[in-house]
């Protein structure tokens, strides 16, 4: 490409941008002069940017966009000085200049030049009996002056996924160009043009990096706690000094305690002084990662107004057409939402926009006729709550004509007739969220395929939201959208399911409560609980997630009730481990649809949690209710055991280690739960109740010998039997196992299968207690 092309390219791509912000100037400038026509303000901005226009158009050589910006320019400067008033022809017309203008600002579209000698002489035609002077005069001939904000040529870089252009204010002329990769924002700030893919990946990395750096909390919890050991040390150390003192031992030996001592004094210092700086270190780094994904995040939020661009002009132009005045009001534009949530919101929200013209609003003279104004009124609402976009579109018209619904409703064979004359107006209302329905009798260009309402609601539960619709007859319907800010991250209560974390979308979360035992009822052949004044349906978690059934006694379930809509369903979990805000990461999309499961995250610790679609895990729900294979939930009381398995701990950081005995042990009949090492098998013994544990001795976090220790030193765990499992088989390290209370002390090195049943039949007998 010789640098005579590269300049033109690199000057329609700079022509190209500036239709699109002008043009959006020009499309909200109207329809407020539609409402206002001698509005002075949005007279001058229009006409501002149709100026703007015509003199870029000039620049690249557009001779097409240079006549249609000049009539459009004529025609505002009319209305301006006073010898036009602006009528919805007029509108009309300048917004199809204004479309116009934009496909020619397109590359390669070639249907744009079809479209300009029709528009020039509707324009005249429009002008003519003003008799306004010069108002359809040809463009003159005489160059104009080049745009003094129109920086010189350059090669423009490569633009691969532009955000939404921001929606500048009809009232003030446009800003000045700052160049094609950049452009001035909000308060004058430079905004730059990055790729959705590299923009994601900086959120990857930021959100990787602030879980690292929760990683050190265990690092410190270690050094802290070798700190207090060193203590002990020489305390114990102090107590020794003085029994020799009194004793009357050697100068020679106490000489060398004191030294020891001294060197000991030393190490500890030096303890004290890394544990202190680790801790600085830890939350400063944490502090940092923390606001490097806040700043990456923020990236990505978007005003709720980008999604917003040419739906006023559609509604507008859909009433116009469907013969009705129509006009959209937007509360809470500038509230951020994720660039992801946008771009899917606009689909839906277009669906529900033309659904309001076209079935809330009514035609004016049924308007004044129920005593309300001529023209119709949308009003769309956004704002945040609780981590949640929240949007609320209200029309002031007719509302649904329930009896109607009723009659399709039994036309269509939906339901018995004898029922729907039951069913509540929320009950009614459901019905037009099922695919294929609509209230249209006859299909038109607008409506009465029956896909609306449905894929509004299949878009809006891919978002991890929820809709609802209320209405009121004789006075409008207003839609209740509930979506997350950002598809990023998401704040989830994490439970314990068969051994493993899993995550609930607080979204979807009505409370957590315990239930006991004996308020669990079966109606029905199907468990269920009162709460609230209504019974509950009961499932168990490890049931729909394929994850081995708790056994053992229970005195009460905790359970994590969730909604959809009107109904309310229980989940049965073994263990709350408690509210997190997760950086919510994708499946391997070769893996497809897992079912029950939307995404996985990882928790502080690293370790990974698998976060629960809702909506499919009611599917399974229904799925199991409806073939009669859903289980009942072991409700044994305190004291009524019977017969039932022991239950056996094996801790151990060794997975091959873990599952070999977990499999030896479960074959035998016990029930066995594992612990990863220390620390964790500690939380395991204080939340659950266990016959036997075994456990290696080098672990991380805590080691086997200060397990035991803990375990001897609790009063619950003091007669719970204790085996060591460890490669060390010298004498000293058993004599250690054994000090710290360990019942029994297996070698790896002579490790066989007999040997730990043996060993496990020995200590607590067989698995039946």
């Amino acid at each position: 490409m010789t640098p005579e092309q590269m300049r033109d390219a690199s000057l329609l791509e700079l022509f190209s941008l500036e239709a699109e912000a002008q043009t959006q100037v020009l499309s909200a400038g109207l329809m407020a002069l539609e409402r206002s026509p001698t509005q002075a303000d949005q007279l001058e901005a229009c006409m501002r940017a149709a100026h703007s226009l015509k003199g870029a158009a000039r620049i690249v050589g557009i001779d097409a966009g240079v006549s249609v910006a000049h009539v459009m320019e004529d025609c505002l400067v009319a209305a301006q000085e006073g010898r036009l008033r602006l009528t919805p022809e007029h509108i009309d017309a300048l917004l199809q200049g204004t479309d116009l203008l934009m496909r020619i600002a397109t590359p390669g579209d070639t249907a744009s030049s079809a479209g300009v000698a029709p528009f020039l002489a509707q324009m005249a035609a429009l002008l003519d009996p003003a008799s306004l002077a010069g108002a359809a005069r040809p463009a003159p001939a005489a160059p104009s002056p080049p745009l003094p904000d129109l920086p010189p040529a350059a090669p423009a870089p490569a633009i691969q996924a532009p955000a939404p252009a921001e929606m500048p204010d009809p009232a003030q002329p446009a800003a000045p160009r700052r160049g094609a990769g950049s452009a001035a924002g909000e308060g004058g700030e430079r905004v730059l043009r990055v790729t959705a893919d590299r923009l994601n990946s900086l959120l990857d990395l930021s959100s990787k990096s602030l879980v690292e750096t929760q990683r050190l909390k265990p690092y410190l919890a270690t050094l802290q706690r070798l700190k207090r050991m060193h203590g002990q040390g020489m305390r114990a150390l102090d107590g020794l000094r003085a029994q020799l003192e009194q004793g009357g031992q050697s100068p020679e030996v106490l000489e060398a305690l004191a030294q020891t001592q001294r060197m000991l004094s030393e190490t500890q210092d030096i303890l004290a002084q890394q544990a202190a700086d680790l801790d600085e270190f830890g939350w400063q780094a944490s502090q940092r990662a923390q606001l490097l994904y806040d700043t990456a995040l923020a990236c990505r939020m978007r005003p709720f107004a980008d999604v917003l661009s040419g739906q006023s002009r559609m509604v507008r132009d859909l009433g116009r057409s469907l013969g009705k005045q129509v006009t959209l009001h937007i509360d809470g534009d500038k509230t951020q939402v994720d660039r992801d949530v946008l771009e899917k919101l606009e689909a839906p929200l277009t669906h529900l926009l033309r659904n309001a013209v076209d079935h809330g609003i009514e035609l004016p003279e049924r308007r004044l006729l129920a005593g309300k104004p001529e023209a119709g009124e949308i009003r769309l609402r956004a704002s945040h709550q609780a981590g949640q976009l929240v949007l609320e579109l209200s029309d002031d018209g007719a509302g649904i004509d329930l009896q109607r619904l009723r009659q399709s409703i039994i036309e269509r064979a939906l339901s018995p007739a004898e029922t729907v004359a039951q069913m509540s107006e929320d009950e009614l209302l459901t019905f037009l969220f099922l695919p294929g329905f609509s209230l249209r009798d006859t299909v038109t260009h607008v409506s009465g395929r029956g896909v609306g309402l449905d894929a509004v609601q299949h878009m809006v539960r891919n978002l991890r939201g929820a809709i609802e619709l209320t209405q009121q007859p004789g006075h409008g319907c207003c839609f209740h959208i509930q979506v997350p800010l950002t598809l990023s991250v998401v704040r989830s209560l994490v439970v314990d399911v068969g051994g493993e974390a899993y995550a609930f979308p607080l979204a979807h979360i009505e409370r957590t409560l315990e239930v006991a035992a004996e308020d669990i009822v079966q109606i029905e052949g199907r468990q269920h609980f009162w709460h609230e004044g209504r019974h509950v349906g009961l499932v168990a978690a490890n049931q729909l997630l394929n994850r081995p059934p708790v056994q053992g006694e229970r005195s009460s379930l905790r359970v994590v009730v969730i909604r959809e809509r009107e109904h309310l369903y229980g989940v049965a979990v073994e263990r709350l481990v408690g509210e997190r805000v997760l950086v919510v990461m994708p499946l391997d999309a070769r893996l497809g649809k897992v079912q029950d499961i939307s995404s996985g995250a990882l928790l502080d610790d690293g370790s990974v949690v698998l976060i629960i679609d809702v909506e499919d895990l009611l599917r399974s729900v229904e799925k199991l209710l409806s073939t009669g294979r859903l289980e009942r939930i072991e409700r044994s009381p305190q004291g009524a055991r019977g017969a039932v398995r022991k239950r056996v701990l094996v801790v151990d950081d060794s997975l091959t280690v873990r599952e070999l005995q977990r499999k030896l042990l479960g074959n035998r009949g016990y029930e066995v739960a594992v612990a990863v090492d220390g620390m964790d098998g500690w939380n395991a013994l204080r939340s659950e109740d266990f016959d036997l544990l075994i456990t290696d001795i080098d672990m991380p976090r805590m080691d086997g010998i200060e397990l035991v220790t803990l375990v001897r030193r609790d009063n619950r765990l003091q007669s719970l039997p204790v085996m060591v499992v460890s490669y060390k088989d010298r004498e000293e390290d058993r004599r250690r196992g054994l000090d710290a209370g360990a019942d029994y002390y297996l070698a790896k090195a002579s490790f066989h299968d007999d040997a730990l049943l043996d060993a496990v039949v020995e200590l607590i007998g067989g698995a039946q207690g």
